[in-house]
C-alpha cells in the first residue's frame, strides 16, 4: 500500500477529477448544509417571540443590516441551486439515459441559475445599498 500512494497516477490520485457531476454533487451538498443551518436560524429566531415582542423586534432587527441583506441573496441563490439541481436529479433518476446528458443537464442547471439571480442580485444588491443611505 505504501508504494501506491507515491505512485503517480494511482487510484487514489485520481479520485476526483472535477468533473461536472462531481462540482454538482459538492454544490448540492453545501447548498443543503447551508439551508438546513438557515432553517435552524430561522426556528430559533421565531421562537423569539416567546420571549416577548421587544425580545423578537431586537432579534429580528439583525436583518435590516445591508451585510445581512447581502447574506439574504446567498440565501436565495442557494434555494435556486439546489432546487434546479434537484430536478436535474429527478430527471436523471426517472430517464436512466438522461445519465448520457449529465454534463449538459448541469451547465444548463448553472446557466438557469445565472439567469435567474441577475436580476434577483441586481434588486436586492439596490435594496442593499438603499440602506446604506
Amino acid at each position: 500500500m505504501a508504494t501506491r500512494l507515491g505512485k503517480k497516477g494511482s487510484d487514489l490520485g485520481t479520485m476526483y477529477r472535477g468533473r461536472s457531476g462531481q462540482w454538482a454533487w459538492i454544490a448540492h451538498r453545501v447548498t443543503g448544509v447551508g439551508l438546513i443551518l438557515f432553517l435552524f436560524a430561522h426556528i430559533v429566531d421565531t421562537a423569539m417571540i416567546g420571549w416577548g415582542g421587544d425580545t423578537y423586534d431586537r432579534v429580528t432587527s439583525v436583518y435590516h443590516n445591508p451585510v445581512v441583506r447581502l447574506i439574504e441573496l446567498g440565501l436565495v441563490g442557494f434555494v435556486i441551486f439546489h432546487a434546479l439541481n434537484g430536478l436535474r436529479i429527478i430527471a436523471i433518476d426517472f430517464w436512466p439515459k438522461a445519465t448520457r446528458y449529465d454534463k449538459p443537464l448541469f451547465f444548463g442547471t448553472v446557466g438557469l441559475f445565472l439567469l435567474a439571480m441577475a436580476p434577483i442580485t441586481y434588486i436586492m444588491a439596490k435594496q442593499a445599498i438603499e440602506l446604506l443611505d
